[in-house]
């Protein structure tokens, strides 16, 4: 704990030292090595995954398609009624969760690019009820306000909150990242929502003349990771860095994320810093943060005993290293991480625990994957 404290000084002190100091620590040798159990194959990459109460699990397909797998692991022909998506680059059809109520009202929320011009896009969520094979009722909830060319990050990903509100991450699309700082925009930002897609009046921005009411948070770069923290409730999310500076953030109301005035990571082409460096006041530092990029994309906390030592752990998917990142908290502390699956091979994309606290994983390629971790 004493190591911790010692490491969130040097970082809060900023600069290019407290970030070597910060991250340098050697990944933790496995406490044990779980074994990889394949459920289903053959998905054209498979963007996310949601339990249904049967056991049976809904998984998107960037391509457009929604399909619902067995707990056999037999995948279902595609979805009718599927919303038409732009799959472009990283877009396409991305994040599915159910609705809090999905028992009673068989409700289902899907984030998308949604198509809005020759070769543009917005990130958009719609909500539909589920019904045998197909959604119907499909409406749209919620349109990223302003829409750039190709579809690069888009963000995407979804959590409700336990008092019914949803958050929706939104990516500043690459080409427009000076506008992450922009309150009249929804580029780089953490937005909530009701579940019909109305602005709750607590939001921190509904009363600051000129900004975008539905906006929770700011000064993101492209959020792809999303979860609730088991006893907190508060939100947790990672983001990519360019060339280094991804991170894990505890997302807060109303703060400034910082990108792209600071950030740990650099440019692409030159490896020149970015903006001002990595710290200035009045922006907030990540939890945590990865030099080089791992590229980190699904999260979810670990609440079970299921994995011996993992319990209270978050768990990061990585695409460019293509591993399971596990990392142990003190509260709100990260204290170290512990990297596994390195011998894997395969992108992961979205990392999710059952309701019994078991952890599947999809791996991102075209022929993508559904795995479950088993303990033993």
């Amino acid at each position: 704990m004493i190591a911790a404290v010692q490491r969130r000084r040097l970082l809060l002190a900023g600069g290019v030292a407290a970030a070597s100091t910060r991250w340098a620590l050697p990944a933790r040798a496995a406490a044990f090595a779980p074994r990889v159990v394949e459920v289903a194959r053959g998905l054209e990459h498979p963007w996310s995954l949601a339990f249904l109460p049967d056991g049976a699990m809904l998984v998107t397909e960037r391509a457009g398609r929604l399909r619902i797998v067995s707990p056999d692991g037999s995948v279902s022909a595609p979805l009718a009624g599927v919303p038409a998506v732009r799959a472009i680059q990283q877009g396409g059809l991305l994040d599915v969760v159910l609705s809090p109520a999905f028992a009673r009202d068989r409700t289902i929320f899907v984030s998308y690019a949604e198509p809005s011009g020759v070769a543009s896009a917005r990130t958009a969520v719609a909500r539909a009820e589920l019904a045998g094979r197909g959604l119907r009722n499909l409406r749209v909830i919620f349109r990223q306000k302003q829409d750039a060319l190709g579809g690069l990050h888009l963000g995407s990903r979804l959590a409700f909150a336990r008092d019914g509100t949803l958050f929706v991450t939104l990516g500043e699309r690459f080409t427009e990242r000076a506008r992450a700082q922009d309150l009249s925009t929804h580029f780089g930002k953490v937005v909530r929502i009701a579940a019909d897609g109305a602005v709750p009046a607590d939001n921190p921005f509904v009363r600051t003349a000129g900004a975008l009411p539905e906006i929770w948070s700011y000064g993101h770069r492209n959020v792809q990771g999303a979860a609730i923290h088991p006893s907190s409730a508060r939100l947790w999310t990672c983001e990519h860095g360019p060339q280094g500076g991804d991170e894990v953030n505890l997302t807060l109301a109303g703060r400034n994320y910082g990108w792209p005035v600071i950030t740990y990571g650099r440019e692409y082409v030159t490896g020149t810093t970015i903006g001002e460096g990595s710290a200035r006041p009045g922006m907030e530092q990540p939890l945590w943060q990865w030099t080089p990029s791992i590229a980190p994309s699904g999260l979810a906390f670990c609440t079970g005993e299921r994995y011996p030592g993992w319990k209270g752990s978050l768990l990061v998917g990585s695409l460019k290293f293509r591993l399971l990142s596990r990392l142990e908290l003190d509260g709100e502390t990260v204290v170290r991480e512990e990297r596994l699956l390195t011998e894997f091979g395969e992108r992961i994309r979205d990392v999710r625990e059952a309701a019994d606290g078991q952890i599947y994983l999809l791996t991102d390629s075209p022929e993508g994957r559904l795995l479950r971790l088993a303990a033993a």
